[in-house]
């Protein structure tokens, strides 16, 4: 708490000029928690008498008692931007040999810090292009990488949300993509999923503007995805191509949100008979003669992609093609009986013995190179703030390359989609496959119960 010139009592934000950046996940989620204490006890010091506060103000909400860090600056109420901070001279933009902020900063920004301790990606994609969008329909600058800042990084605050520059985490997802944002965004007038149609669009904005892959892995997605759409095109003028079915599974500690598989996974069969019904629906209602309608069908693929090895191997999916072979995941029993080498290029676990059993665990992968080797079971999550050894990083590195390759030949290469809702990935492939195809023709097929499509989760 600060009082201003004029003997006013005001809140504000103190985060030394010189503390490392970004702060702890958790540093930035206490000053939100702080931020309503603060505000309200400020509030009462004007009436003189305690009284109850809305629980959840608008999510644009202003309070007019708080002075953002540059003004209290100015008014010499925080040490000003001259102070030294510990940031190495060429690490932010603006700033002069002798380590001092000197030149203009953007009048608006919003700062993403990717640290999370979510072992999983795909949530994070999902705050990240959904923060782009919000960021771009709020009029603020963008940034992602955290070697180049144009605001003092002392500046950057977690809450609250009309601060000048915003910094975005999952420490704070709550606040920034909690109720309020929903409550604020949902478009009361629309029923069942199209309610959610402004969070899908900032998400697909983000997606268009920010989703790009490492050089080699990008021209190996092009090059699997024409061949996968080359595999549908039937020979003739003035014929049908086949269609391509994405079917997405995802395992691990991922559970379902329909009830009576809460404990286990959705069956495989669920996922092959949606295909299988896609197929129909999609030929039987063409114009071609059943001639036409056979070879149609027949030149229609559906691609597989998984945090599970086995299922790859499985009977019901015995038709289906892996969406990527570049990096492959595998299981123990793959481990045991080697398969020969695939092409050239090819890079997988196998060579490392590291068995991936039953999909994506966070405790199997944080423990990924660690010396002490993996965790007897997937329930005690290993120390994540421990620093993780070079060949901890290349496998995670592996790991997320395979899971952002699945997504971009999934999401670019299908016609329609089948996957669970309950997944990160499946509601991310809706965002690829676009509004227009997922939602007004049908191409997003959830097997997971009667949910609708979802945004972020917090």
């Amino acid at each position: 708490m600060v009082t201003d010139k004029r003997g006013r009592a005001k809140w504000t934000v103190s985060i030394p000029p010189d503390s490392d950046f970004p702060l702890e996940p958790k540093q930035y989620a206490d000053i939100c928690s702080q931020n309503m204490e603060v505000a309200t006890h400020v509030a009462d010091m004007y009436t003189r008498v305690h009284k109850e506060h809305a629980a959840h103000y608008g999510y644009y909400h202003v309070d007019k008692n708080f002075m953002d860090v540059a003004e209290a600056e100015a008014h010499g109420l925080l040490p000003g931007p001259k102070a030294r901070t510990s940031m190495k001279a060429s690490s932010l933009l603006g700033e002069n040999l002798d380590g001092l902020v000197e030149s203009d900063v953007c009048e608006k920004s919003m700062t993403f810090v990717l640290e999370t301790q979510d072992a999983g990606l795909g949530n994070t994609l999902l705050m990240l292009w959904t923060a782009y969008g919000l960021a771009k329909k709020e009029g603020r600058a963008f940034f992602l990488d955290d070697s180049r800042w144009p605001p003092p990084r002392h500046e950057m605050l977690p809450c609250p949300h009309h601060a000048r520059h915003l910094l975005v985490s999952a420490a704070t997802a709550g606040h920034v993509f909690g109720g309020g944002f929903n409550g604020y965004y949902e478009d009361a007038r629309k029923m069942e999923v199209y309610r959610q149609k402004p969070m899908f669009n900032f998400a697909r904005e983000g997606y268009e503007a920010l989703f790009q892959l490492a050089n080699e892995d990008e021209e190996y997605v092009d090059k699997r995805i024409a061949e996968m759409r080359g595999k549908t095109v039937t020979p003739g003028d003035g014929k049908i191509n086949g269609i391509v079915v994405g079917i997405h599974v995802r395992h691990g500690d991922r559970r379902p949100f329909e009830f009576q598989y809460k404990d286990s996974y959705i069956p495989l069969e669920k996922y092959v008979d949606t295909a299988k019904e896609i197929l129909r629906e999609t030929f039987n209602g063409s114009r071609l003669g059943n001639d036409g309608i056979t070879e149609a069908a027949s030149h229609s693929i559906m691609l597989l992609a998984s945090d599970d090895p086995d299922v790859y191997a499985s009977e019901e999916l015995s038709e289906a093609l892996p969406a990527q072979q570049q990096i492959r995941l595998a299981s123990n029993k793959h481990i045991s009986n080697p398969q020969p080498q695939g092409p050239t290029g090819m890079r997988n676990f196998v060579d490392e013995a590291v068995g991936w059993e039953g999909g994506f665990f966070a405790p199997m992968f944080w423990s990924l190179g660690r010396p002490n080797g993996l965790p007897p079971t997937a329930v005690t999550t290993p120390d994540v703030k421990v620093p993780p050894t070079d060949e901890a990083l290349r496998l995670r590195e592996l790991v997320g390359r395979a899971y952002l390759m699945d997504l971009a030949v999934l999401g670019q290469a299908s016609d329609k989609i089948v996957c669970t809702v309950s997944s990160a990935g499946c509601r991310i492939l809706a965002i690829m496959l676009g509004w227009d195809k997922s939602f007004d023709k049908a191409g997003f097929m959830n097997v997971d119960g009667t949910f609708d499509w979802r945004g972020i989760s917090w």
